[in-house]
């Protein structure tokens, strides 16, 4: 029951059939790759997709482990699971930029094949073969088989976060490996059911292996090599691996936790007045006894950060690094409990700063150059810049009329020409609204999600970023949903053609429950690290990466508005949850002040991430490596929450190595919309400075990107800055 006062933040949105224009197609350029049949849709953006993606060899990211189907390579050849953990000292540095304070790498990347241990069978071999079962929300079962068709095997049950590599043997001979060669292997006592193993391997590192028989019988296991243990034949049971960098202490914990694994988790959350809850709990198999022991799983530093008090409890001294998230740190528990202390329940259209909340009041001489500039903007074609052949190009082009019908409209108090602009909008947006835009959405019955037909009209994987192959999703829909809250906010009476289609995105995007079987639940959030993919059905071999970090944010601002204006309590709240969320994660990972504690030191001069994947850092984009591009692409769009997510003292950073007068690239030379973005942005902290660029006799209007507005930049600066 959900308690008075509290709102459940995972309702769903819709259970029902899809709006009637949308139509089916079953034929996606994808197959589903060594996927078991399931009820349920399969994610096609969580950190398991290598499992099923291209030649299936790329690696998969637990954090703080990684696991790679090893597929006859390395030392040993073999077929087995690899186990990799990665410490600091192992990363590889880019080059350094000494153009900038400190020259800060441009990248770092963790070495992928090192095979430190691999759990595999002595009937494993060429025939072998990978099969995905049981793929949710926050976990993956990889299947391998040593032939099609046969019932022995290995199931690897994967969940970020676990504190143990687990292999569940049915019916083979244990084969455990090492391609960096066994130093030592010694048996030692453990407790009852559990038998464990102390292994040391040539690089020094210490792991502990723990086995536990269906039988309850010793398993035997023998050094017949140094790069293989062996068991018994037709053996059943767990065999777990973990490393352990802590001595006596790391493996008094692991003993505690050996025997039980994570199969599965769930996410619950609600909110009450400010505070904002969520908690993931982990069902749990394996050696259960009575009481049974407590799960070891790994968190991030912005979980401890906001670790309710009786999760906090049941943090341990037991670090390992992780790749690009910082240190993780061994929890002991069932569940964890995260709290966001200050929702932004009063962030809405009008202008926001966390130091003037909402501004929505102009004086007088800022509304009468606004108003001059809004009867231009006001008057454009919109058509002509929104029905293109790119679902992201479109909804920036729509939100950004969107930002300046809702100025013209509340904070200049302009309604017939508000009303001039919103009927030009609500044209626009009716071409995609009736599906009638050059590449018309389909609902991909393959993927369960609706995507873009460019990809499958021109044969491209890369058209319109890969939407067909759902990258982005979060990026491009966020902007349509967003000018559709603007719409149906001075108009309700829109929403009665057109609520159920822009659900359709959110589901696509941000489905908040599994009872909504059209769709995989929360395709591009991850509740885990605290913030979206983007990458979609692509092999990759650094994983799962995220560019816009803003843009990102930007799709939950969007959806909690949306949810506000339909009068959708849970998805309003759960939008506020994210936003919180991201604050915490964007600060801790991709927006680097000079306090960063999580990204390496010799990075975070660099200010942002640039791409952040799985497995290494990035300061580039996918379009060009100008400074502009990469800082602005965390910047844009302008919109009341970006001084939620981007602090005031990390834009003074950053503007102050990059882009004043006396740094390397100051912005007064950018050529082009970046221009018009970076002085946006300085908005949050100096609207004198931004409203001087913009409020210029003849604007150059080449500076203005295309998804951005005078009026809105000028509203904005002149709210925040009282002018």
């Amino acid at each position: 029951m959900e308690k008075r006062g509290t709102t459940d933040c995972f309702q769903p949105v819709a259970t029902g059939e899809l709006p009637s224009q949308l139509p089916s197609r079953g034929d996606h350029p994808v197959p589903r790759l060594g996927i078991a049949p399931q009820s349920n849709p399969v994610s096609t953006n969580k950190f398991y997709a290598n499992l099923f993606l291209g030649t299936q060899g790329q690696g998969v990211w637990t954090h703080p482990y990684s696991v790679t189907w090893s597929k006859g390579s390395g030392n040993v050849g073999s077929w087995g699971m690899a186990v990799s953990h990665i410490d600091a000292n192992q990363r590889a540095d880019g080059p350094q930029n000494t153009a900038l304070p400190g020259a800060p790498i441009q990248y770092f990347i963790n070495p992928v094949g090192i095979q430190s241990i691999i759990l595999s069978a002595v009937e494993l071999g060429p025939s072998t073969i990978l099969t995905s079962t049981n793929l949710k929300a926050f976990s993956a079962d990889a299947v391998l088989s040593p032939q099609a068709g046969s019932s022995s095997n290995i199931t690897f049950p994967l969940l970020q976060g676990m504190g143990f590599i687990t292999g569940v043997y049915s019916n083979l001979m244990p084969a455990i490996q090492s391609s960096v060669f066994f130093q030592s292997v010694t048996q030692v006592a453990s407790r009852s059911g559990v038998f464990k193993y102390r292994i040391i391997l040539d690089d020094g590192k210490s792991w502990l292996l723990y086995a536990t028989p269906s039988n309850n019988q010793d398993p035997h296991l023998q050094l017949v090599s140094n790069t293989q243990i062996q068991g018994l034949r037709f053996w059943s049971g767990t065999m777990q691996i973990t490393k352990n960098p802590a001595g006596s202490e790391g493996e008094a914990l692991y003993d505690k936790s050996a025997g039980i694994y994570p199969i599965g988790a769930a996410v619950s959350g609600s909110t009450l007045n400010g505070l904002g809850k969520y908690t993931i709990s982990w069902r749990i198999q394996g050696l259960i006894t009575y009481p049974p022991p407590s799960l070891l799983m790994y968190a991030l530093p912005h979980h401890i950060q906001s670790f309710d008090s009786e999760t906090s409890r049941h943090k341990t001294n037991l670090q390992l690094q992780t790749t690009t998230k910082g240190v993780a740190i061994a929890v002991v528990a069932d569940s964890w409990t995260m709290q966001e202390q200050s929702l932004p329940l009063d962030i809405g259209f009008a202008p926001w700063t966390p130091g003037t909340r909402s501004r929505s009041t102009l004086s007088v001489a800022a509304m009468q150059l606004i108003q001059q500039v809004a009867v231009s903007e006001i008057n454009q074609d919109y058509n002509a810049q929104t029905n293109l052949d790119s679902m992201y190009f479109s909804g920036k082009a729509l939100a950004k009329f969107a930002m300046v019908v809702y100025t013209t409209h509340d904070l200049l108090n302009e309604p017939d020409l508000a009303t001039l602009g919103l009927d030009q909008l609500k044209g626009a947006i009716a071409v995609f609204a009736t599906n009638q835009q050059i590449y018309p959405l389909v609902y991909d019955t393959v993927w369960n999600g609706v995507v873009s037909s460019g990809s499958y009209i021109t044969g491209d994987s890369g058209q319109e970023f890969g939407n067909t192959y759902y990258s982005d999703h979060h990026f491009h829909y966020g902007y349509f949903i967003y000018t559709a809250a603007v719409i149906a906010y001075l108009d309700p009476s829109w929403l009665s053609l057109n609520k159920a289609w822009v659900n359709t995105l959110v589901r696509d995007a941000a489905n908040p429950s599994t009872q909504d079987n059209v769709f995989p639940f929360s395709r591009m959030f991850d509740w885990y690290h605290g913030h979206s993919f983007a990458k979609g059905l692509f092999e990759s071999a650094d994983s799962k990466d995220e560019e816009s970090s803003s843009e990102d944010a930007f799709f939950a601002y969007a959806m909690k508005m949306w949810g506000r204006v339909i009068g959708d309590t849970s998805m309003e709240a759960r939008g506020n949850l994210m936003l919180s969320i991201l604050e915490r994660t964007l600060d801790n990972y991709f927006l680097l002040s000079r306090n960063n504690q999580n990204q390496p030191a010799n990075f975070i001069g660099n200010k942002v991430t640039g791409i952040l994947f799985e497995n290494k850092i990035d300061h580039t984009t996918y379009f060009g490596a100008n400074p502009e591009y990469i800082q602005g692409i965390h910047m844009l769009p302008l919109n009341p929450s970006t001084s939620l997510t981007r602090s005031s003292s990390f834009i003074a950073e950053e503007w102050s190595t990059y882009f004043n007068t006396s740094s390397p690239y100051p912005a007064s030379t950018i050529v082009g919309g970046w221009r018009g973005i970076l002085y946006g942005n300085l908005a949050c902290i100096d609207p004198q400075q931004s409203w001087n660029f913009f409020a210029q006799e003849n604007f150059d209007g080449s500076l203005l990107d295309g998804g951005a507005s005078r009026t809105w930049y000028l509203a904005f600066a002149a709210a925040i800055g009282g002018l």
